[in-house]
């Protein structure tokens, strides 16, 4: 686990609101089989609150979200199901093989998570959690990390990835598929990230860093708003 850049300041509508203490942010991004909701699970067990950006996004892409509609105007029928739902599987099979289409599904659908997980933000003020960790592949991409104090990059070895995502039941040939569509992620991530994890060690190690640096996260917060 290494350290990076220093915390990150707040723009915009994502700044601490007078008479409350916003919780410390931090981003979890990184390539897909590498641990991030792993890591998400062990910091909700400290009282972090957790938001999965991929499950905001599903929820904007629900029937009689905006988003879907537009989603099925700009890739058609082949992603819709008779039921008037989204073919997940059918639009992975498209966007993972197409960087281009992944950035129009991108332009459709950032826009619209991003208010969703601010809102969540603003609520976790409110409760008086400690932090938040927002869980997002796409972190810097849909402009999450922003909104964050602290950018966590997620990493591993990329035998152990392959075996993760097989291991989940992901076939062999869409782990490939996946796994080649992230190529270079992880070096364009680096300039980012205020911490680099390694999740590549056994379990109770990368454990026990995590939460050194959750710990850590917490007191540089104390230091910047007392």
């Amino acid at each position: 686990m290494a350290r990076g850049r220093g915390a990150r300041s707040l723009t915009g509508d994502a700044r601490r609101k007078p008479g409350r203490r916003r919780p410390v942010c931090i981003g979890l991004t990184g390539p897909i089989g590498c641990g991030k909701s792993t890591i998400a699970s062990w910091l909700g067990e400290r009282g972090t609150v957790v938001v999965d950006a991929d499950a905001v996004a599903r929820s904007v892409t629900e029937p009689g979200q905006p988003a879907l509609a537009a989603v099925f105007a700009r890739f058609g029928d082949a992603v819709r199901r008779p039921d008037g739902s989204l073919d997940r599987a059918a639009l992975a099979g498209i966007v993972f093989a197409d960087a281009p289409r992944l950035r129009e599904l991108e332009a459709i659908v950032h826009p619209a998570v991003r208010p969703r997980i601010l809102a969540a933000i603003d609520a976790a003020t409110t409760s008086g959690a400690p932090a938040v960790a927002i869980e997002a592949i796409r972190l810097v991409e849909g402009g999450l990390a922003t909104v964050c104090d602290e950018v966590w990059l997620v990493v591993c070895g990329e035998g152990i990835q392959r075996s993760r995502l097989t291991g989940r039941g992901t076939d062999a040939a869409d782990a490939e598929r996946r796994i080649a569509a992230q190529s270079g992620m992880t070096d364009r991530l680096r300039g980012t990230a205020t911490r680099v994890i390694d999740t590549s060690p056994d379990a109770a190690t990368v454990k026990r860093g995590v939460i050194e640096a959750l710990e850590d996260a917490l007191v540089r917060r104390g230091e910047q708003t007392s």
